[in-house]
């Protein structure tokens, strides 16, 4: 194949072994492709010696996957050596056309984001920025607040999960704005302290949704709690910015769709690269992503494409006028929140 590619002549096959142990020895720390065989002919694919990205006998799939690395590799350094055409504009497309000129059928699966037989994502067709994406500059300067966590289920209201969560029913039954609570703060009392003891709720797309720093301890409630109100979904994105942290946690029925690699950080999202198991629970994603980076290639920020890619598969939305504006629902914690230790 490399042969009758004018692309792919000086490609070198990623090296082969039988166990993800041997990654180190033959990468080291570099994040390069690894393939793992299996004795029933089952390869995997490793970029760390702790992360497999797809396992799969056919050895098709597995030959698109080290093409997919190779023209990666070779469209940064096309980009790289551009002026005037940066990354943000010209990778992913990049990968697409030179794909397209080895096996127009990797450049179409590419497109697509997933594996073989999956629905692609549609054409978005709309501002990017318009439902949830918007909040992200404001977000990762912890603005309004640090946390953004999702509920979603039959019958699921914004004051249900507010009041679970251990919001003063005072201020909730009252229709108490975040406006209110600006009015409210209490003289000789730091903002900055002030607001980590409220919050923000509200319902939008479907989702019951808070925007918090921190929940009293003991408030919390549990996988059986949420069940019991009738949440089916939840989605909670954190920022740690003195950290240089950004997280993303979705659960289903109760358990967390993590692929065994524990919290995604949404700093290992790369453009042009799908961040999740291939054809596994969260390549719903990996297609959005993929549709995003195609649709929207002007949006240089990373986390703008990826807010923009759960607002498409999942349906996330925030109100952001009523959010600038102090009109979105607010409360105080009823137990008393415990700062930012």
């Amino acid at each position: 194949m490399t042969a009758g590619s004018d692309l792919l002549d000086d490609i070198m096959f990623p090296p082969v072994g039988t166990s993800a142990d041997q990654y180190t020895r033959s990468r080291g720390d570099s994040g390069g492709l690894f393939l793992v065989l299996d004795e029933d002919g089952t390869v995997r694919g490793l970029r760390g010696p702790h992360w497999e990205f797809f396992a799969t006998r056919d050895h098709d799939q597995v030959l698109y996957f080290v093409a997919e690395q190779a023209v990666r590799d070779l469209a940064e350094h096309i980009v790289a050596h551009s002026p005037g055409r940066g990354p943000a504009v010209n990778l992913v497309t990049g990968q697409a056309e030179l794909l397209d000129r080895i096996n127009p059928a990797w450049g179409s699966r590419f497109r697509d984001g997933g594996m073989d037989g999956t629905d692609p994502a549609r054409p978005c067709g709309r501002d990017p920025l318009e439902r949830f994406a918007w909040i992200v500059g404001e977000w990762r300067d912890q603005n309004p607040y640090t946390t953004l966590a999702f509920f979603r289920g039959a019958d699921v209201g914004a004051e249900q999960v507010a009041l679970l969560h251990g919001a003063d029913p005072a201020q909730v039954a009252a229709g108490t704005r975040l406006s209110d609570l600006h009015d409210m703060d209490e003289p000789g009392r730091e903002y900055g302290d002030q607001v980590w003891q409220t919050f923000c709720f509200g319902e939008s797309g479907g989702w019951a949704f808070l925007m918090y720093h921190e929940i009293p301890p003991g408030s919390r409630p549990d996988s059986a709690a949420l069940a019991r109100l009738g949440v089916t979904e939840t989605v909670r994105l954190t920022a740690t910015s003195a950290k240089g942290l950004y997280t993303f946690t979705y659960t289903r029925e109760g358990g967390r769709i993590d692929e065994g690699r524990g919290t995604p950080e949404l700093l290992g999202y790369e453009r042009g690269r799908a961040p999740y198991y291939r054809g596994g629970q969260l390549d719903f994603l990996n297609r959005a992503l993929r549709r995003a980076e195609l649709d929207h290639p002007y949006l240089v920020d990373d986390f703008e494409l990826y807010f923009h890619a759960l607002e498409v598969s999942l349906g996330l939305q925030l109100p952001r006028q009523d959010i600038r504006d102090g009109k979105v629902r607010a409360a105080r914690w009823a137990r008393g929140g415990s700062g930012q230790g």
